[in-house]
C-alpha cells in the first residue's frame, strides 16, 4: 500500500502552502490508471509543441512546457492531479526552483499556473476533455473544470487526430468561450504566438500537425529545420559566391582580350 507522508499543522497565522503542502519530492509522480503513452501520436504531437514554443516575447529561460506530466492543483486534496499530454507555462524556470528537473508540477510550489493545455482526444475521453461529463461530488473535478475554475488557464486547446478537428477555449469572464480562427490560426498575442494545423512531415511523419506559428503566420522551427535551413542558406552563399567568381574571371579575360591588364584597374 502507498503511503503519503504527514501534513504539516497549520500555525497561527498559518504557512503559506508552498511550505506545508506534499512537494514534488513526495507526492506521486507516475499514473498507474494509465500507464505509459497510448500510441506513437501521444508522443510526437506534444514532442512537435514542446519544440516549436518559443513565445516571441519572453526570455526563453523563463519558458516551461511538458508532456504528461502530473499537474497538481488543489490545495484542499493535494493529491489529486491531472496529466496534460501538453501544457505551457510562462514566467516559470526551466528547472524546479531552478535546480532540479520537474518530477511533477506542483502549482502550490510554482510561481505561475500554465498558460496554455492542449488536450488529444483519444476514444473515450471526448467527454472528459469537452466539459460535457460530471463527476460524481466525492471525486475530483473533470479536467475541463480544473481548467477553467481552479487553474483558470487562460487558453485550452482540444484537437483529435481522427477528425482534424480543432477545437480551442479563451478564458473570459471566468469561463471558457469558443475562440476565432484568424488565418486558420489561434492567436496568442500575450506571447506573440498563434497555434495552428500544418501539413508537413515530422520524424519522417508526413501528416496533419498542430504546431505553434507566429502571430503573423510564420513557422516556428524546430531544431532539425533550423539545421535544415542554415545548411540550405550555406549551399546558397557558396553558390552565389563560385558564380560571381566565374563573372569576374569572364570579365577580366575580356579585358585581356581588349587590351587591358585587369590587375592595373585596381
Amino acid at each position: 500500500m502507498t503511503t503519503f507522508p504527514k501534513y504539516i499543522p497549520q500555525s497561527d497565522p498559518p504557512l503559506p502552502p508552498g511550505e506545508t503542502l506534499p512537494t514534488m519530492y513526495d507526492l506521486p509522480s507516475d499514473n498507474p490508471e494509465e500507464p505509459g503513452l497510448p500510441d506513437d501520436f501521444h508522443f510526437l504531437q506534444p514532442l512537435l509543441l514542446y519544440l516549436t514554443f518559443q513565445p516571441l516575447n519572453w526570455n526563453p529561460e523563463l519558458v516551461y512546457s511538458a508532456t504528461d506530466l502530473n499537474l497538481y492543483y488543489d490545495l484542499q486534496h493535494p493529491l489529486w492531479y491531472k496529466r496534460p499530454d501538453w501544457f505551457g507555462v510562462i514566467g516559470v524556470q526551466k528547472q524546479y526552483k531552478g535546480e532540479d528537473l520537474r518530477l511533477s508540477y506542483v502549482t502550490w510550489q510554482e510561481p505561475a499556473n500554465p498558460f496554455v493545455v492542449v488536450e488529444l482526444l483519444s476514444p473515450g475521453t471526448e467527454d472528459e476533455d469537452l466539459g460535457t461529463k460530471q463527476n460524481p461530488t466525492d471525486k475530483p473535478p473533470m479536467k475541463w473544470e480544473v481548467y477553467e475554475r481552479i487553474l483558470r488557464i487562460p487558453y485550452y486547446i482540444v484537437f483529435s487526430r481522427y477528425t482534424n478537428e480543432l477545437q480551442a477555449f479563451q478564458l473570459v469572464g471566468g469561463h471558457y468561450e469558443p475562440m476565432n480562427f484568424t488565418d486558420g490560426r489561434l492567436l496568442m498575442p500575450e506571447i506573440e504566438l498563434s497555434l495552428g494545423l500544418w501539413h508537413g512531415s515530422f520524424r519522417d511523419i508526413e501528416r496533419l500537425w498542430l504546431r505553434w506559428f507566429t502571430l503573423a503566420g510564420e513557422l516556428i522551427p524546430e531544431p532539425t529545420e533550423e539545421t535544415a535551413a542554415a545548411t540550405e542558406r550555406a549551399m546558397i552563399a557558396e553558390q552565389e559566391a563560385e558564380q560571381a567568381k566565374r563573372k569576374a574571371a569572364k570579365l577580366a579575360e575580356r579585358l585581356r582580350q581588349l587590351g587591358v591588364n585587369p590587375d592595373d584597374l585596381d
